[in-house]
């Protein structure tokens, strides 16, 4: 039986290698998705900014159309106004005309000032270029890290794998069915009694049921959290006394 015991604690060890080392890589994946929602921010920022400049860009494409088209309408008023034989309808036509340039007038300062927002603008959208090129940089080679990393987590996954399904095949078929149930519920699945302590949960197991496992080396079941157990002794006996 010990050699039994002594072959499952050996897939255990395994088993807790594998265990210990996906838990470790928990953190890549997250720190993975930290670094591209900060890529994703910076570059909404810059997108934000190149569509205030597009936004600008059109409004000035717009009021210059505007203008052209005023000043082609205040051409042809001025044209008509010569031959106005009324001086109740030249009046009126010169008073449209007056008002049509007022307007031109207006879009014309609007136009510079958009002008003046779009110069600003474009510094900005490069400012924010530059500094997204250099997030990228950054960003791209932490994440090349991490990558690296995950390669060699994986690669060491592998192995282990490999090596546990060597050991499984070492451990007793029935005793390796009843640790694969187990552990599928808790890790670790075996576990051993000291001083009547179950060592998995920390609870007391029956006295008789304790003296039971240190007398005949055998495995059982923890009352409190349904774990293999057995005592020390059973997987690794004592040293011998020195005489």
């Amino acid at each position: 039986m010990q050699e039994r015991l002594k072959a499952l604690a050996d897939l255990q060890k395994v088993d807790l290698e594998i265990l210990a080392l996906r838990k470790s890589a928990e953190v890549y994946p997250r720190q993975m998705g930290e670094l591209e929602r900060e890529l994703s921010l910076a570059k909404g920022e810059v997108e934000a900014e190149r569509n205030k400049l597009l936004d600008v860009e059109r409004q000035r494409r717009t009021l210059e159309q505007n203008i052209a088209e005023e000043k082609e309408k205040v051409r042809k008023w001025e044209t008509r106004l010569s031959e106005q034989r009324s001086t109740r309808e030249y009046a009126a036509l010169a008073r449209e005309i007056d008002i049509a340039k007022k307007a031109n007038a207006t879009m014309a300062e609007e136009l510079v000032e958009l002008g003046k927002i779009q110069v600003q603008l474009r510094e900005l959208v490069k400012g924010k270029d530059q500094q997204y090129a250099a997030k990228v940089a950054d960003v791209g080679g932490k994440l090349n890290e991490l990558r690296a990393k995950v390669a060699g987590f994986e690669g060491q996954v592998k192995e282990l794998q490999a090596k546990r399904a060597e050991v499984a095949r070492g451990v007793h078929p029935p005793l390796l069915s009843r640790y694969e149930t187990v552990r599928r519920r808790r890790s670790p699945a075996l576990v051993t009694v000291v001083a009547g302590t179950c060592q998995g949960c920390n609870m007391s197991v029956p006295p008789q049921l304790f003296n039971t496992l240190k007398t005949t080396l055998e495995t059982d079941i923890c009352p409190s959290c349904h774990r293999i157990i057995c005592a020390p002794e059973a997987i690794e006996p004592p040293p011998a006394k020195k005489e």
